[in-house]
């Protein structure tokens, strides 16, 4: 995150005042050797002085100071995160706010370094220590608190995977820790407690190629600068439009396909823009801006496809108003600069540092979704808790009194880091300090595995679709009829409980599961792009495999967003080539894996059974019986469930393999219990 303009550099810094100079009389010299020299002059921390003149260049002036709206735009994009992490749904599109953090953080840092270029000051370890005092302070504070809650309240799986990404967060490369541990089946997003630092992450890699490319461009292409950076910025959209539906995660995550975000803000400080002088025109450009932001907060969801072109609305909302900001003339640009909103502008860092381990822990200590009043209850101490650290953490760290040399201020800071490192490790090398709960037995949690499911071959994972290996993924035989059953890891678990049970079943299994991917045709997904070429190829399975039943059967709450319209269509679809078709409802889900509610003893009864609260609301199955209008809908709910709390432990063992897929012994009780192949003369009960 950015620090105010106007802010305090803090310490010295050698002058710089041309670039030209830097590499005067030194034909011998290469370009890159050139370039080298004169960066180690400014990064010199010892007070050499190079008489240069980078003003009589083309160098934008920036006379910018303090600006209140830019501290109201960070208000604007810090709220609505909060407030959509923390379970506000009309902010479903809340997560944008990081992409505008991102404008006013290229904003803000250019602008910096092009005043010290002005002043003839520009150090590159003057920018590094203004970078440590305002991002560090409070980043290990919310990484050593976030620790400890996570020792008292975290089992050693989450432990583990939490320590992991403590080392992640403490050398700057936590975007890239989720990017590659963010699978099907890794721990659940919103039990990590540091999953926000990915952000802080791209930043930071950003700051370490800002400085130097600035310098760099102003040395040897004064006259090219902002449309050097304009190309960078085109080159990175471009590559994230590219990799928006082949390789989403990584757009999510990744500098290069952020960096556009970023090179943004640049922008408004290097390109030749002029001011609007137009009264009218400006309002216009600040209300639009305003509702670009607006409109996206309101309208994306998590299906939407991001970033990619759908990241340019907010971003170039935010651009505008920092663009016409500039007079602070604008009824936007007042309502920005009210103090209310400078003040939530003032602690956005610490705001967004702290809320979502508070919302993180806040679930993990109810063992559920966050309700009515506890969701106001977290906003409200997120807010305390980001003033407090706002003045009793960051203020002090980049307002210290007196001054220090650089280099303890970097050896501090590499102490510290180090320090939370091994902390890190530490967590990892003891598998999440397991001696803490000796009775706990992971055991126990064991699910129908992959080797069941057969992972890749009959249940693929983001794979192309021709990865499905037909005649292997017939699992049952015996039967003179086939069926089909087809959809997403929710179909998946069903497999142990047909394969235990396939002498009692009137069809052989074909599966035909992909995770992730819904059984709905006109389904597409950017984050699992051979999802819609799966689903448009099982007209070919039953054909070639002569099936007369389709059992669909998915995670119907992740289409909660977008609807379920398409289902009915498939479903008429398959019936008019003659078919049977069975859709399975939701089955239980919970907030958290039932290993941590066994362990907890969530809603254990006195005959050491056990049940909890659903994650979801029941009646979301008669809103899907109604979507599959001409299908055999069965619910799967009252199998395992009285109202809203379902068993998710039997007298002899977990059902459930996670937090809601059936464990082995789940899938031979729903099989039995409601599965429509299975030829039952009783229903068995299992409890």
């Amino acid at each position: 995150m950015a620090e105010p303009l106007g802010a305090e550099a803090g310490g010295g810094a050698p002058v710089v005042e041309s670039a030209a100079d830097l590499h005067v009389n030194r034909p011998a010299l290469s370009l890159s050797a050139q370039f080298f020299q004169a960066a180690a002059a400014a990064i010199d921390s010892s007070g050499f002085r190079t008489r240069t003149r980078v003003h009589n260049g083309p160098v934008p002036r920036v006379k910018i100071g303090y600006r209140a709206d830019v501290d109201g735009l960070r208000a604007v994009a810090v709220l609505p995160v909060l407030l959509f992490h923390s379970g506000f749904s009309v902010f479903s599109g809340g997560y944008v706010g990081v992409d505008i953090f991102f404008v006013i953080s290229g904003f803000v840092i250019t602008a910096k370094l092009i005043e010290d270029m002005e002043r003839g000051n520009y150090s590159i370890a003057a920018f590094y220590v203004r970078r440590i005092r305002r991002i560090l302070p409070a980043l290990v504070a919310t990484i050593v608190v976030s620790y400890i809650a996570a020792l008292l309240l975290f089992l050693p799986d989450a432990l583990e995977d939490f320590s992991k990404s403590v080392i992640a967060t403490a050398t700057f490369v936590s975007n890239l820790y989720f990017w590659k541990s963010s699978g099907y089946f890794e721990t659940a997003a919103l039990d990590r407690p540091l999953l926000h630092t990915w952000s802080l992450a791209i930043e930071e890699q950003f700051y370490l190629v800002i400085p130097l490319a600035l310098y760099g461009a102003f040395v040897y292409f004064r006259r090219f600068v902002w449309p050097l950076f304009l190309l960078a910025a085109v080159a990175s959209l471009a590559l994230s439009i590219f990799v928006t539906d082949k390789a989403p995660t990584a757009n999510f995550f990744l500098l290069p396909t952020r960096a556009w975000e970023l090179l943004l803000g640049s922008l408004l400080v290097l390109a030749p823009l002029k001011p609007v002088h137009n009264k009218l025109v400006a309002e216009g450009l600040a209300l639009l801006g305003l509702l670009l932001i607006g409109w996206t907060i309101a309208t994306y969801t998590d299906a939407t496809p991001f970033p990619g072109l759908s990241a340019l609305v907010p971003t170039l909302g935010a651009a505008i108003l920092i663009y016409v900001g500039r007079d602070r003339s604008t009824l936007v640009g007042k309502l920005l600069s009210l103090r209310p909103m400078v003040g939530i502008g003032l602690i956005s860092y610490s705001l967004y540092l702290v809320r979502w381990p508070i919302i993180v822990f806040a679930r993990y200590v109810l063992l559920r979704n966050l309700e009515g009043w506890e969701i106001v209850g977290v906003v409200a101490i997120s807010i305390v808790l980001a003033y407090c650290s706002w003045r009793f953490v960051e203020t002090p760290f980049r307002h210290p009194h007196g001054s220090a040399p650089r280099w303890r201020t970097f050896a501090v800071t590499g102490a510290a880091l180090c320090g939370v490192a091994l902390f890190g490790l530490m967590g990892v090398s003891t598998k999440g300090f397991a001696a803490r709960v000796p009775d706990f037995k992971p055991a126990l949690t064991a699910s129908a595995g992959a080797d069941v499911w057969l992972s890749g071959r009959c249940f693929l994972e983001n794979q192309p679709a021709n990865a499905w290996q037909g005649d292997l993924c017939v699992r049952t035989s015996g039967a003179a009829r086939s069926a089909l059953l087809w959809g997403d890891s929710f179909a998946a678990h069903y497999i142990p409980g047909l394969l235990r049970n396939q002498d009692r079943l009137s069809h052989n299994i074909v599966q035909y599961t992909f995770a992730g991917c819904p059984p709905i045709l006109s389904y597409k997904s950017y984050a699992r792009p051979g999802c819609a070429d799966f689903n448009a190829g099982v007209f070919n399975v039953i054909a070639k495999y002569r099936i007369d039943t389709v059992i669909i059967s998915a995670r119907w709450d992740e289409l909660r967003q977008r609807g379920l319209s398409g289902l009915n269509d498939t479903v008429e679809r398959l019936k008019a080539r003659g078919l049977t078709v069975f859709v399975l409802g939701q089955s239980p889900m919970f907030a958290f894996d039932v290993a941590v509610l066994d362990y907890r003893d969530a809603g254990r009864r006195s005959d050491g059974t056990a049940a909890w609260h659903l994650s979801f609301d029941p009646a979301d199955n008669a809103r899907l019986r109604d979507a599959s209008r001409s299908a055999i809908f069965i619910d799967p709910l009252p199998s395992f469930c009285r109202a809203r709390d379902c068993d998710y432990k039997s007298s002899r063992s977990l059902l459930f393999g996670d937090y809601g897929h059936l464990s082995d012994a789940g899938s031979d009780l729903a099989v039995k219990s409601y599965f429509p192949l299975y030829r039952r003369e009783q229903v068995r009960n299992a409890f």
